[in-house]
């Protein structure tokens, strides 16, 4: 009996850990990061990122869809917008060891879009660079339950294009906040509005 009952218990988390990124659901959240408040006397600074997201798994355990990213720097004398917007990816990787202790799922997350940060200190000229970005990076996600997920995110990005200063780098790490419904959970939640 307590074989069985070891074997139903494995079996079902296997089912858990697979279910959220199956083909048909959907991966709705986003993801901050740079948050930053400093309180110094006469120089106050505050800074964060914020990136909705909403992808469909189009095969098991990779997704696609769009996001959207807003950012602000901001001190005295000193500040920094960062937008942008495309297409994203990410995949989740098979971990089967990982997946069974610990209902977590590495991933790696990809985009392209038009990108931008445009800085502006008082004293010397404002830099701007605008064009295409692109970014890459791994992650990893702890499952709560079936369908809520935190990841934290280590990405790359960079900026190739118009503006004072053709190129922007920069390396980032996010705590993101996703939820994964199957599309039929999506459909009944519609008709209840209606």
């Amino acid at each position: 009996m307590k074989k069985f009952f070891l074997f139903a218990t494995i079996l079902l988390i296997n089912i858990i850990a697979h279910a959220q990124t199956k083909k048909d659901w959907y991966l709705i959240g986003g993801n901050i990061s740079n948050l930053g408040l400093d309180f110094q006397k006469g120089n106050t600074a505050f800074s964060f990122n914020l990136s909705p997201r909403v992808a469909w798994f189009i095969k098991d355990d990779l997704a696609v869809g769009a996001e959207a990213l807003i950012g602000l720097n901001t001190a005295k004398g000193f500040t920094s917008i960062s937008y942008g917007v495309g297409p994203i990816a990410r995949y989740y990787f098979k971990d089967r060891a990982l997946q069974n202790v610990k209902k977590t799922r590495w991933f790696v997350d990809a985009n392209v879009g038009v990108y931008g940060t445009n800085t502006k200190v008082s004293g010397i000229p404002s830099t701007n660079t605008n064009g295409l970005g692109v970014g890459i990076g791994p992650g990893i996600a702890y499952f709560l339950n079936e369908n809520i997920a935190l990841d934290l995110l280590a990405k790359y990005n960079l900026t190739v294009g118009f503006g004072n200063a053709t190129t922007n780098n920069a390396l980032s790490l996010a705590l993101g906040f996703q939820i994964h419904l199957p599309r039929s959970k999506l459909k009944s939640m519609k008709n209840d509005v209606k």
